[in-house]
């Protein structure tokens, strides 16, 4: 069986000037190359992220996949480039420039490399157009973020692109992004380390008290970053609250517990303790390798936790490592 890893992101070597090709002049992303092999995402005149050539090279990346024992990756955008908050018809452009590049990244290997779309999601009728067009020129699935401004994943527009996610049969990547501010979670990297598992949290919420699951059909596939957030270790606290206080969270017709066959989670959680409340919580077909790759906060090598993992049956860490994202990716069985 493949060992599949479906939480890695990239970085195009270069693009059109935003400002020229999507919009005018703003806080716009581009990159400066400090090096051939190194550069920085600046967000305007704000330094986003150091990167280096794993974010481009597919020659650099397949030799980390061969040395991590990944047969195949996931490969999906940068939140950053998102541009949620933009007018829709600058970020249809600059979905349409990512997507485009991200297909030329994968290109060197299209058996090992599985390309993701971002589409314009403020703009519900423009992402599932966006959509179809990826799907067609050969991305697998899509990324997208967990919120678009205030609008949760339980938004109609939002809700309307992933029927169409289930009706394409398109597998859906939700990752965190855009973080609250404060002072106090500007240190520490707090944001990374607090803000994203609580987003995450917060989106499967929405998913589930906001009734969508009642309303996308069953074979919607849609899988959370990082473990699912803080979800599976609070998941006691929603199932009480929803039989205790129904008059204020019942938006969904079930509990809960009812909807954990619905989405899957990365493995992104580093210790086996951990793992192991995702695969008591949700279930060990609920879980999928995920690294993060290439980014410092990520795992090395790519699906070591699940390794380590003593207390997976040889068939559960089989399921982990690469049968549950063939089926999540749609992929025939080896």
């Amino acid at each position: 069986m493949r060992h599949i890893d479906v939480h890695t992101h990239y970085v195009p070597r270069a693009w059109p000037d935003l400002a020229k090709a999507a919009g005018p002049a703003g806080d716009w992303p581009w990159l400066r190359a400090t090096s051939e092999r190194e550069a920085m995402i600046m967000v305007g005149s704000r330094e986003f992220r150091r990167i280096g050539a794993d974010c481009w090279d597919a020659a650099t990346r397949l030799a980390d996949m061969d040395a991590d024992g990944i047969d195949l990756q996931v490969v999906s955008p940068t939140p950053v480039f998102f541009s949620y908050a933009r007018p829709a018809d600058q970020a249809v452009r600059t979905a349409r420039i990512f997507n485009d590049l991200a297909l030329e990244i994968c290109a060197p290997a299209p058996d090992r490399l599985l390309p993701f779309a971002q589409v314009p999601l403020q703009d519900p009728e423009a992402a599932c157009r966006e959509l179809d067009r990826c799907l067609d020129n050969g991305h697998h699935g899509v990324e997208i973020g967990n919120h678009v401004g205030d609008r949760d994943l339980d938004d109609e527009g939002v809700v309307m692109f992933l029927q169409h996610c289930a009706e394409r049969g398109a597998p859906v990547f939700v990752h965190p992004w855009d973080m609250p501010n404060s002072p106090r979670l500007d240190r520490w990297m707090a944001q990374w380390l607090t803000g994203m598992p609580a987003e995450t949290h917060l989106s499967v919420l929405a998913l589930i008290l906001g009734g969508v699951f009642d309303r996308v059909p069953p074979s919607l596939k849609i899988c959370f970053a990082h473990g699912g957030g803080s979800f599976a270790f609070w998941l006691g606290r929603l199932e009480n609250a929803w039989h205790q206080r129904a008059d204020v969270i019942a938006t969904s017709q079930l509990p809960p517990s009812k909807y954990l066959d619905r989405f899957s989670v990365d493995s992104v959680v580093f210790e086996p303790a951990a793992l192991r409340t995702l695969v008591d919580t949700l279930g060990a077909s609920q879980v999928m390798v995920g690294s993060d790759y290439p980014y410092p906060l990520g795992e090395r090598p790519a699906g070591a936790v699940v390794h380590r993992a003593d207390f997976l049956s040889d068939q559960d860490r089989a399921a982990l490592l690469g049968g549950n994202a063939q089926r999540f990716l749609g992929l025939p069985e080896d």
